[in-house]
Formats: C-alpha cells, sequence, structure tokens
C-alpha cells in the first residue's frame, strides 16, 4: 500500500492516518467538518489536499449511521481500488451497499477493537490499535487483493486480524461492547442526584463500573440506533437477572428464615455465574487469564514515584504484568497495586521494603 484516502477524521480516522504516515503510507484526508481535517493534517496524519487519482485503499471513518451512502458516493467516484469501514457494526451497512447494487469486490467491512472515551482527531494516537484486535468481515465477492489491502493496513497499524460473518460480529460486540455501556451508563445514572455525602465515597469498584460511561453519548446513539436488536434481547437478559435478583434481596429482608436461605441462595447463584463469566475474558495479550499476586504499595501524589517503583521492579528482576492505581479520599496519595506471578511477589515484596517503600498488607 503506497496511497491512503481517509474519509472522516475522528478518533479512529485519523488514528489509522498517523499509523499508515509513520509507515510511509502517502494519506490524504477529508471529513464533511473541513476544519477537523485541518487539525488531523496539522497533527501529522497526512494531507487534506485531494488526492490526483485513485488510492490503493479509502478507509471510511463516519457514523454507522452514514457509513453505506459515503462509501456508495466514494465507490461510485472511483477514489480508489479497494474501499474498507471501520463502524461497530458491519451486517447493516453491507446490506445496504447491497441494497444500492452496488459490486462489492472491491469492498470490505471492518472494526479495530479499540477506542477512548475521548473523540475527535486531538484524541488520536498512532499506537490506539497496537496489540488490539481488528475485524475484518470478508464476503465470498470480496476480491482477494482488497484482503490483502486490509491485512497491510491491520499490519500497519500493528493490530491482530481476525476474520468473521458481519452478523456474528454484531452479535459479538452487542455482548461485549454495546450492551455493557448501557449497563456502565445505567450505573453512572444513579449517581447525577445522588447525595455528594455518598459520591464523597465512590472508590476504585465504581470507577471501573462507570469509566466507558464518560462516552460521547451522540457517537452512541448512532452505534446503537445500528445494532440495536441484538442490544435489546441481551438486556431483556439483563433484566430477568435484575428482577430475579431483587426478589431475591428481598428475601433476604423477610423474617421467615426458609425465604432468607432462598434469597441468599439466589444471590450467591448470581454471584457465581458472574465468577464464571469473569474468569473467560482475556487476560494479558489475549491469552487466557493468569491469576496474579497483588502488591499493594502507598505512594505520594508526587512526580516520579511511579517510575521509581517500576525502577526498583526492574532492578529486582520482577516484571510487572498489570498495575491499577487507588488514589486516598482528600489525600495527596494513593494505593498502587502491582499484579505480578506469584512466585515474584515475595521477591518484589522484600526489594520493594529495602528500598524505603511502605507496603500494605
Amino acid at each position: 500500500m503506497r496511497t491512503a484516502l481517509v474519509i472522516g477524521t475522528g478518533l479512529i480516522g485519523t488514528s489509522a492516518a498517523l499509523a499508515l504516515t509513520a509507515r510511509g503510507v502517502v494519506v490524504h484526508l477529508t471529513d464533511h467538518d473541513p476544519e477537523q481535517a485541518r487539525t488531523a493534517t496539522a497533527l501529522g496524519a497526512g494531507t487534506d489536499e485531494a488526492p490526483e487519482g485513485p488510492v490503493d485503499l479509502a478507509i471510511v471513518a463516519a457514523p454507522p449511521a452514514h457509513v453505506a451512502a459515503t462509501l456508495a458516493d466514494a465507490m461510485r467516484r472511483g477514489l480508489a481500488r479497494g474501499y474498507l469501514d471501520v463502524a461497530s457494526v458491519k451486517g447493516g451497512p453491507r446490506r445496504e451497499l447491497e441494497a444500492l447494487g452496488l459490486d462489492l469486490s472491491a469492498y470490505i467491512g471492518s472494526h479495530p477493537m479499540s477506542g477512548r472515551e475521548k473523540s475527535g482527531p486531538l484524541a488520536a494516537t498512532a499506537d490506539l490499535f497496537e496489540g488490539r484486535p481488528w475485524v475484518l468481515t470478508p464476503t465470498r465477492d470480496t476480491d482477494t487483493e482488497v484482503l490483502n489491502l486490509a491485512l497491510e493496513l491491520v499490519s500497519h497499524c500493528r493490530a491482530v486480524p481476525v476474520v468473521m460473518d458481519a452478523d456474528a460480529h454484531d452479535r459479538a460486540v452487542a455482548l461485549v461492547s454495546h450492551m455493557p455501556h448501557l449497563v456502565s451508563s445505567m450505573v453512572a445514572a444513579r449517581l447525577e442526584h445522588a447525595e455528594e455525602a455518598a459520591v464523597r465515597l465512590c472508590g476504585q469498584g465504581i470507577r471501573d463500573v462507570t469509566r466507558i460511561a464518560a462516552s460521547d453519548p451522540r457517537m452512541w446513539i448512532d452505534i446503537l440506533s445500528a445494532n440495536p436488536g441484538p442490544v435489546a434481547d441481551l438486556l431483556a437478559d439483563v433484566s430477568a437477572d435484575l428482577d430475579e435478583t431483587v426478589q431475591a434481596l428481598r428475601s433476604l429482608q423477610s423474617s421467615d428464615e426458609a425465604k432468607r436461605r432462598e434469597g441468599a441462595t439466589g444471590i450467591e447463584e448470581v454471584l457465581r455465574r458472574g465468577n464464571a463469566g469473569q474468569v473467560r475474558v482475556p487476560g494479558k495479550h489475549g491469552s487466557a487469564p493468569r491469576p496474579y499476586e497483588v502488591v499493594a504499595v502507598l505512594i505520594d501524589d508526587q512526580p516520579g514515584q511511579l517510575a521509581r517503583i517500576f525502577a526498583d521492579a526492574g532492578m529486582a528482576g520482577v516484571n510487572i504484568e498489570d498495575v491499577r492505581i487507588e488514589h486516598a479520599t482528600g489525600q495527596q496519595a494513593g494505593l498502587v497495586q502491582l499484579m505480578v506471578e506469584p512466585k515474584a511477589a515475595p521477591v518484589l515484596s522484600a526489594a520493594l521494603r529495602e528500598r524505603g517503600w511502605a507496603l500494605r498488607q
């Protein structure tokens, strides 16, 4: 791939353009908002000048509701040898293109499974997709050359290609992305009018659950409008679980011992099912999840503290597999939780104590 056209310079489009430009591809940028394209250009993502002729690959990074129309316009104008979109739903755009009677041999649907709570070109980074799955949904009509161009794009972005059927993809993202986002938003909505004294008690658990609720509602209306059926089906299942859980909690309030036991059994069942589902979430690098030991270190909120901890861990020969930070309420301090292999935990603990760090048991 020597040339590309990115249509839509938001977070995903600009990030892909930055990655391609870094690999020597000449990238042309366009957007319905010229100012946004100029911003992406200023960031080094490419040029907002139109290409002189057809590029190798056109990447449509428009909202799902506009993907088919944008693709159809680009294909009719012959802007590229191959066409690809990065929308988070795949079945709908493909069917719209089919209904328009377009030749889809030059088109392949795709969805990079990466993003941020922030949107727009200023949030873009060249490494946004690194190590992340990038779904490709070719059909029997997809030309081999177009599939190869898509694979080259994924490689330049240092992502991991995953080939799926379009409708299977839409059901999957409803489960692992769209439905969880709505649930996160519903939990966060409970905080909107909560008493300040209660909100001040928020800890890492509520931050984890509500983090994705910070995303742009307008963007999510576009996404959910393109995949409403599978998401509604999943929420109906969640609703049934909620009804049963509410009933179990009411039973725990009963003065009847048998009802309290029944309620406890119901709560235990939903918690056990949660355990069973959580262990299926892929771990580091997409591999099976592994149990880690936590070494908890108390730190002051000062520059260089994390760098010192990581350096001390490195000097001890310990690889930090993951890290979490819990900030203390009303204090300039926090708790850094270092996840390491179980056999490395005693080594790291001893090394950090020797270097003056305060550890929490």
